[in-house]
């Protein structure tokens, strides 16, 4: 009888020392999934936003527009239709307004420190919404990439945040000095950036 106690007793305890193994197994899996949701957190918390643009000015240009801000970086990235082939001009503008028939709601371009219209980097001065110009194809499609730290989404710098901003693609090209915006045609396009 002695013995079938102990021999009980001694299951028991493996059978708890086992529950105890598994129970410490179950919360190293449940810390390692904890681990990974944070790390799929910090990735999503990079800023992405996206927009559709809309046509202007009696054309048929349209598109979308995506922003993603991540290390301290903004990617614009457009993808457009509607276009004659050729060269276009492509800003961001001061206001997310694109009510106007022709997108003049839009104001000029942005340009919060006061400076002329140039080439970006490569000028004395540009605005900070002088993106510049890009091809379209013979379909007329365009795809434009451009990345800048100069760029903010929704930061608490003025002179970086475009929040409250549109991107407007023009007709024409962008010449880079004609003043105050390059000389570039009518406003085929247009989209606010707003978060």
């Amino acid at each position: 009888m002695k013995k079938i106690k102990l021999m009980s007793l001694a299951l028991v305890l493996i059978a708890g020392y086992g529950c105890k193994e598994v129970k410490k197994e179950s919360q190293e899996t449940v810390d390692e999934v904890e681990d990974a949701v944070e790390e799929i957190k910090e990735e999503v918390s990079a800023e992405i936003i996206k927009f559709s643009m809309e046509p202007k000015s009696d054309s048929n240009v349209k598109g979308d527009v995506t922003f993603n801000e991540e290390n301290g970086e903004v990617k614009m990235t457009a993808m457009l239709s509607g276009l004659t082939p050729g060269e276009h001009a492509i800003h961001i503008h001061q206001n997310a307004d694109c009510s106007a028939a022709d997108g003049k709601s839009a104001g000029g371009h942005w340009n919060p420190t006061n400076e002329p219209h140039g080439k970006w980097l490569a000028s004395e001065g540009y605005h900070k919404g002088d993106i510049g110009n890009f091809t379209a194809d013979e379909e007329g499609n365009a795809r434009v990439e451009f990345a800048t730290d100069q760029w903010c989404l929704g930061c608490d710098d003025e002179n970086k945040n475009i929040i409250g901003k549109a991107v407007i693609v023009h007709q024409g090209q962008d010449d880079f000095t004609s003043q105050p915006s390059g000389d570039a045609g009518a406003r085929v396009s247009c989209t606010g950036i707003i978060e």
